[in-house]
C-alpha cells in the first residue's frame, strides 16, 4: 500500500504500509512524525522494499523506590571504624 495523497501537501490519515523513494523524499518530515507515533514504514524502489523505518525503542525508566532503599540502608550494620581509617588499613595491608 502506498501513501494516498490528498489535494493538500499533507498525507492521508490511512495507515502507512509502504512509500516510494520519491514520496519519502517529498514527505520525509510527515513520515518521520508517523514513525515517532509508532507506525512502521517501508520505503520501496520500483515496487521492491529497500528500507524499513521503525520507531526507536526507548529504555523504560523506572523511578527508584526510596522506601526500599532506606530500608536496605537501615538493615546494613554500622561500621566499627571510620571509612578513612578502613581505607588506610586496606592500603597499608596491600602495600607490603
Amino acid at each position: 500500500m502506498t501513501i494516498e495523497m490528498t489535494n493538500s501537501t499533507s498525507l492521508a490519515m490511512d495507515p502507512i504500509r509502504s512509500v516510494s523513494v520519491a514520496e519519502a523524499k517529498s514527505h520525509l518530515s510527515e513520515i518521520l512524525a508517523r514513525v515517532e507515533a509508532g507506525e512502521e514504514v517501508v520505503i520501496t524502489r520500483r515496487g521492491k522494499a529497500v528500507a524499513r523505518l521503525k520507531p526507536e525503542r526507548r529504555p523504560i525508566s523506572i523511578a527508584p523506590d526510596f522506601e526500599k532503599l532506606r530500608a536496605f540502608r537501615e538493615s546494613m550494620p554500622m561500621a566499627s571504624i571510620p571509612a578513612g581509617e578502613l581505607i588506610r588499613q586496606i592500603r597499608d595491608d596491600e602495600r607490603y
